[in-house]
């Protein structure tokens, strides 16, 4: 008779946050479908430390969420005078010193920044509403897969307030400053058919089949050898900010680097 498997359970699951890994593959999971996963500052600090957890082992992370909506923003809550328990509310952070300020919305940041890092490949499959900061959540992530109901938008403008959650960067990126400032300023929903002509997302499918379309993609991303993933993923990172003739000695130095790696020479 087969030993029982050992389900060591998730590795964080706690503030709206669930993270789970299996080998090369970890899910981070928003699970707070009651409130259309509105986020806070705690479910950010989670988000951080889902980060630092990831084993050496991983090499795509998948990013989903419980219920109808992938986030609806920033939770309400932050714009009332009391704020969340144990939090400072905005209204305090505003009363507060530029470096106190400053230093606040960092921390925060950091929940959206190690989405892109060299060694790994991020994935987000996003349904129903994405706004403002559920928006920039999405767009932290290499690629994104959205189901077809999907609805991307920046509020914050909106709101009086700016994105400040690492997510302009992309933005822009992704579509280019006139139509990324439009969609910011109006803060108008931007649906699948658009995201995926614009390079938004790289993939629209029905609801019932995000997963499996998330499946499939980051199959065929691990197919391929890591070396050769993280090399490549950082040449086009490089790309944004390198000139063309810096981007070609930068190609020549990965390929050799991975050449040596494959004849048995590297260091």
């Amino acid at each position: 008779m087969a030993s029982p498997v050992h389900d060591p359970g998730p590795a964080l699951d706690q503030d709206g946050v669930r993270l789970t890994v299996d080998d090369a593959v970890a899910t981070v999971t928003l699970t707070n479908p009651a409130k259309r996963n509105a986020q806070s500052p705690a479910l950010w600090r989670a988000l951080a430390e889902a980060g630092r957890l990831l084993p050496g082992s991983v090499r795509a992370v998948v990013l989903r969420a419980e219920g109808k909506s992938f986030s609806a923003g920033l939770d309400r809550q932050a714009f009332t005078p009391e704020g969340f328990d144990g939090e400072p509310s905005f209204i305090d952070l505003a009363r507060g010193g530029d470096a106190e300020l400053d230093a606040t919305i960092a921390e925060y940041q950091e929940a959206f920044t190690w989405w892109r890092r060299s060694d790994l490949v991020s994935v987000a499959a996003v349904q129903g509403h994405a706004i403002g900061a559920g928006f920039q959540l999405a767009l932290a992530c290499d690629l994104r897969v959205v189901a077809d109901d999907v609805q991307f938008a920046m509020r914050e403008t909106s709101l009086g307030l700016v994105p400040d959650l690492t997510g302009t960067h992309p933005l822009v990126s992704l579509v280019g400053y006139a139509r990324a400032l439009e969609i910011c300023a109006t803060g108008r929903f931007v649906a699948a058919e658009e995201a995926v002509s614009t390079g938004l997302a790289n993939l629209a499918v029905p609801a019932d089949q995000l997963d499996p379309a998330v499946h499939d993609l980051v199959s065929a991303i691990l197919a391929a050898p890591r070396d050769a993933v993280v090399e490549t993923k950082a040449l086009l990172q490089g790309a944004q900010t390198r000139d063309y003739e810096a981007q070609r000695t930068a190609e020549r130095a990965a390929q050799g680097r991975r050449l040596r790696d494959l004849a048995g020479l590297g260091e």
